[in-house]
């Protein structure tokens, strides 16, 4: 077993390639549900994004298929939250409106909910949990925000989910119009994996 393979608890390609351009030249290699053939349907019940990210890693951990036994699990839970819409859809971002709904679709209905209102009350951001489970099961967990605001209309095809309608006012243009690099510099996913690879690498086993 190579000890710097991590499985993630995700079949979400997009995630997967992203985890893996944000944890590039780390020394870690990342492996989905999908590529070591594990087919698990996990049901979301936590009420945080921690709770949610903790549930499915150790479902996953404690459903490796007998080659992979020992490979440490790591798991993410992420939203996006609008402070107008008291904070929806947060934990629920992927089922909001239906889990096979279009994004397109989503992101224009939050517009809507916002038409009218000024930049300054279109406050939002996106949440990230980690958490990564050991074999010993052991868990460590880290969390980020990723601060913005909900654009007047959604532009940009980089990213996915509600990257473009997520205002970064700092550059002056959305999450899907940034290149890969900068958001994965400044994001909230980006930000709580390099947090969980400080703390991995600072463990004396080297994992």
């Amino acid at each position: 077993m190579d000890k710097k393979t991590i499985v993630f608890a995700t079949g979400n390609a997009n995630k997967v390639r992203e985890v893996r351009e944000i944890m590039q030249g780390t020394g870690y290699e990342f492996v989905s549900l999908k590529d070591i053939g594990l087919v698990l349907d996990v049901e979301e019940t936590g009420q945080t994004y921690l709770e949610n990210a903790r549930i499915k890693a150790r479902a996953v951990a404690e459903n490796l298929p007998e080659e992979y036994a020992g490979y440490l699990v790591m798991s993410d839970d992420s939203g996006f939250e609008v402070d107008y819409l008291d904070r929806q859809p947060g934990i629920y971002s992927s089922r909001f409106m239906g889990e096979d709904t279009p994004y397109s679709i989503k992101n224009q209905a939050i517009i809507d909910k916002l038409e009218g209102v000024p930049m300054e009350q279109r406050s939002a951001r996106f949440c990230c949990a980690v958490v990564c489970v050991f074999p010993d099961g052991h868990e460590v967990d880290t969390f980020a925000t990723y601060e913005g605001a909900v654009a007047y209309e959604a532009k940009g095809t980089n990213g996915f989910g509600y990257d473009p309608i997520f205002w970064v006012p700092q550059y002056g243009m959305t999450d899907g119009e940034l290149p890969p690099e900068v958001k994965n510099t400044i994001g909230h996913r980006g930000k709580a994996l390099r947090m969980m690879r400080d703390i991995l690498e600072g463990r004396k086993d080297g994992i």
